[in-house]
């Protein structure tokens, strides 16, 4: 039994934390003691309404666009490590006509694939790749797998402390062995069989954000803004509805005679289809009289909406700017401050997320369907595995916003040292070994056409070859 004093200063440590407290100000506040359990309950339908807003709700479209277009763009490209020059240029060319043909349907590349799983991770919080392999060129391919053929609602214990969660096979420490997929998608026409296929891990890329230890299946990022934009929705509607209703110009006669005081028209039921010309002055006999219809007024809904988009585009990740296109007041200054702090999310999903959980595991079996298929000598890959396995990633730069200005800054941090050549064309997403090459074939040609020396002037010392970062 607890001591006086000792329920006292518990009483009081509790009544010091107000978001542990209890009372009225807390009736109806909800929790969440453990996310796996809460997603097993909800995850499917927070999927199926993330798509059906993503598809339906212009504001949510524009957003998912927005981040997906900025975070993956026209690709997250490989750049090989190996320190042979023309091994790196080989690799590449390999790279290049293997991703014409990655995609198993044919429909896409692995850029486009990227792309998909992008807009995934949004809508479904997850998105999962299969690795196929075969005996035939190109001996690997990859599988788009939507989020709800890997089966939420199946959960078994099995043998040797494994168990399957929400459709995936994990050991005692939660390592991922296999995934259990479904051949096709629920609502299918022809969903055909139903068996569970079990997919090794090995053969699965698993791309999702990590929220919390020992999570098991990704949350949708729309979560947090689907009650939001539902509303907003209906209010949207209830809007439309009202400045129809508005914009439909009627009046009401008091007919006490039911002749309808003189006036002419056509007679379609109970309304009378009739007007007055401009500057016309109409007697109405006695008891009779016109009145107007005048919807009353519903407050500032403009103001009221770009507060619920704001909150909407704080959820997404996205500017306000970004989700709705609206630059009014935008100016140098907050546009950029703006877009930092949202290039510091995609940072986030780029370097925490896609680049570990997709593009590397993808990487590293490319190399090795190279081995298979003998271009890559067996000896050297197991001398040397990281010479070929490693290779840095490289998503689309991002745009200038003043670009005389960025320019310059760019420039002085080369030349005071702070950054390398290779380093800023990096970052926009070049290779800078293909921009030398292409500029010493431009000096070449023009010397060869004899054309202007200041056209083909080369570039100031130091900025040529040695300073490639890895």
């Amino acid at each position: 039994m607890l001591t006086f004093a000792r329920r006292a200063l518990l009483g009081l440590v509790g009544r010091s934390l107000d978001a542990g407290s209890v009372g009225r100000r807390w009736d109806g506040a909800k929790s969440i003691s453990n996310l796996n359990a809460s997603m097993d309950a909800a995850g499917p339908l927070v999927r199926q309404r993330g798509a059906y807003y993503a598809r339906n709700n212009a504001w949510v479209a524009r957003g998912v666009n927005a981040f997906v277009g900025n975070t993956i763009g026209t690709g997250i490209k490989p750049q090989s490590r190996h320190p042979d020059a023309q091994v790196r240029a080989w690799l590449h060319d390999q790279w290049d006509a293997w991703t014409d043909r990655v995609d198993v349907t044919g429909m896409t590349d692995f850029y486009g694939q990227q792309t998909v799983v992008g807009r995934s991770l949004m809508e479904a919080g997850e998105g999962f790749v299969r690795f196929v392999w075969s005996n035939e060129p190109p001996y690997l391919q990859l599988q788009l797998i939507a989020a709800d053929q890997i089966d939420p609602a199946l959960h078994r214990d099995l043998e040797d402390g494994r168990r399957i969660r929400a459709g995936i096979e994990l050991d005692t420490f939660g390592r991922r062995l296999a995934f259990h997929a479904l051949p096709s998608r629920s609502g299918d026409v022809m969903p055909g069989a139903w068996a569970h296929v079990r997919v090794p891990a090995q053969d699965m890329a698993h791309v999702m954000e990590v929220l919390e230890p020992g999570q098991i299946r990704g949350l949708s990022w729309l979560a947090p803004v689907l009650l939001r934009v539902h509303g907003v929705d209906v209010y949207e509607d209830a809007q439309l509805v009202r400045q129809k209703i508005a914009a439909l110009f009627a009046g009401f006669l008091v007919d006490p005679n039911g002749d309808a005081a003189g006036f002419s028209g056509t007679q379609t039921g109970s309304i009378l289809e009739t007007g007055l010309e401009p500057g016309t002055l109409k007697t109405l006999p006695p008891g009779y009289d016109i009145r107007f219809s005048e919807p009353a007024e519903v407050g500032d809904g403009a103001e009221f909406l770009k507060v619920q988009l704001r909150a909407i585009a704080a959820g997404l990740g996205v500017t306000y700017e970004q989700l709705t296109g609206d630059l009014t007041g935008v100016n140098y200054s907050s546009i950029r401050a703006g877009l930092i702090e949202f290039r510091r999310r995609v940072d986030t999903v780029r370097w925490n997320m896609l680049v570990p959980q997709l593009c590397r595991p993808t990487w590293e079996r490319f190399i090795r369907s190279l081995v298979i298929a003998g271009k890559v000598p067996a000896g050297s890959f197991e001398r040397t595995p990281a010479h070929w396995l490693g290779a840095d990633w490289h998503p689309p730069g991002w745009d200038w916003v003043d670009p005389l200005k960025d320019i310059e800054a760019e420039r002085q941090a080369v030349e005071a040292g702070f950054k390398a050549r290779s380093q800023v064309i990096n970052e926009r997403g070049e290779d800078p070994e293909r921009i030398d090459a292409l500029r010493a074939a431009d000096r070449e040609r023009g010397r060869r056409l004899g054309l202007d020396a200041a056209a083909v002037a080369a570039p100031s010392p130091g900025t040529e070859g040695g300073d490639h970062a890895g």
